[in-house]
């Protein structure tokens, strides 16, 4: 982009924060009460004000219905189209015949994808946390796979019940037989579907820098405005995180899609500022989501999937439990439950569901599980408390137009 393109964007950002209806007034007092207001709107939470909160969620819910009511119904022929679709495919389903084993074959792998995906999604908002589902979900799943793999020397388990359960094929396989190729190609499809997830939960922050940029608004997202206090002090950045916020704008705005696909390639938290300064700088749709996509679904996953399925080797994952009991004090301690679950992984492995193997629960597993209880617990609060603060914010809106019209 050029200079004066940034200079222009910056001298907007001053005498958009320094005006205010119509007339210039003093900055200072308008940025202290709209962090005012947004300290109000932070402490409407359910620990702190549960009535209030669920009250505010509750008349943002249907201010919400309300609003996509009406968008679906200047829509209505789109909608129209979609529900014949949706009966023609349902009457599909339903109806005997010898289609039926492609339908359900569809619908086993449709399902998978939009699980994948969903997750994916959900990576990008964090849960409300930060915690990425990779860690999660994803991650111990190709795991799981690569430690059933080198145990059964194939990757041919039967389905059903895999995935939801692996079980060795009845077929012997020679010793060594498989291969680092075999379990990357065995867990591609759900990577890849996790991974287009992500990249379709980066969409937001685009979209509201794009649609701050062209209405010429200034939205209250603490996001946009950190990366809008960015440009205006771009030359006064000395710190190493305020550098490598600038270095991302930089190459993002300088370098376009290859810049894109270079962020969108690696693990980095930094990407949100990514998406914000394609939407700011107008960067066309698909150059941004087609980098983010082919990065993100392709390249970083393959890297990901590399890193758990050599980090999970049968040789690595021996060599970490003999390392643990080599500590001092407390590793024998330490290295038992380990053995128990790989043992119980493997009797697990070789034998049928029905086989009257009793199946018992490690504490590991117990805590995985109770973990991802409290997180999703957490994620739905997150949802309540953060629509409680839109309706808190649409009633701020509220009197800040009522002042401007006396």
């Amino acid at each position: 982009m050029a200079e004066n393109g940034t200079d222009c964007d910056q001298r907007r950002i001053r005498m958009i924060k320094e005006q205010h209806n119509g007339n210039f007034t003093d900055s200072s007092l308008l940025s202290e009460r709209k962090r005012r207001d947004r300290e109000e709107r932070l402490n409407i939470v359910l620990w702190k004000q549960p009535l209030v909160t669920l009250q505010y969620f509750f008349l943002e819910t249907l201010i919400n219905l309300k609003e996509w009511t009406i968008k679906l119904w200047h829509r209505r022929s789109i909608l129209v189209c979609f529900l014949l679709l949706l009966a023609v495919l349902t009457a599909t389903y339903y109806i005997e015949g010898t289609h039926q084993q492609y339908v359900r074959y569809m619908e086993k792998k449709f399902f998978w994808c939009a699980y994948w995906v969903g997750l994916g999604i959900l990576s990008s908002v964090g849960l409300g946390t930060g915690l990425h589902t990779f860690l999660l979900y994803l991650g111990p799943h190709i795991a799981s796979v690569t430690l059933a793999a080198y145990e059964c020397n194939s990757v041919n388990f039967p389905e059903p019940p895999y995935p939801d359960q692996i079980i060795c094929p009845d077929e012997e396989t020679p010793e060594g037989s498989i291969s680092l190729w075999a379990i990357i190609s065995k867990v591609r499809l759900e990577a890849c579907m996790w991974g287009a997830g992500t990249a379709i939960g980066e969409l937001p922050p685009y979209f509201m820098a794009r649609a701050a940029r062209l209405s010429g608004a200034e939205p209250d997202d603490e996001e946009y405005q950190e990366f809008e206090e960015m440009l205006e002090h771009a030359e006064a950045a000395q710190d190493f995180a305020s550098r490598a916020k600038l270095a991302v704008q930089n190459l993002v705005q300088k370098v376009g899609f290859f810049g894109i696909l270079a962020c969108a390639s690696i693990p980095n938290p930094l990407f949100d500022l990514a998406g914000i300064t394609c939407g700011h700088f107008l960067v066309p749709f698909w150059t941004f989501f087609g980098a983010t996509l082919i990065g993100k679904a392709v390249i970083k996953m393959h890297i990901q999937k590399l890193f758990v399925i050599i980090t999970f080797s049968k040789h690595i994952v021996e060599q970490m439990v003999s390392l643990i009991g080599a500590i001092p004090s407390i590793g024998p301690s330490l290295q038992k439950p380990f053995q128990e679950y790989l043992e119980a992984q493997r009797i697990k492995l070789h034998h049928k569901s029905d086989s009257g193997v009793p199946q018992g629960e490690n504490w590991l597993s117990w805590m995985f599980e109770k973990l991802v209880i409290v997180m999703v617990c957490y994620f739905i609060l997150s949802i309540i408390n953060s629509m409680a603060q839109s309706y808190a914010k649409r009633l701020q809106q509220k009197m800040y137009s009522e002042e401007k019209t006396k």
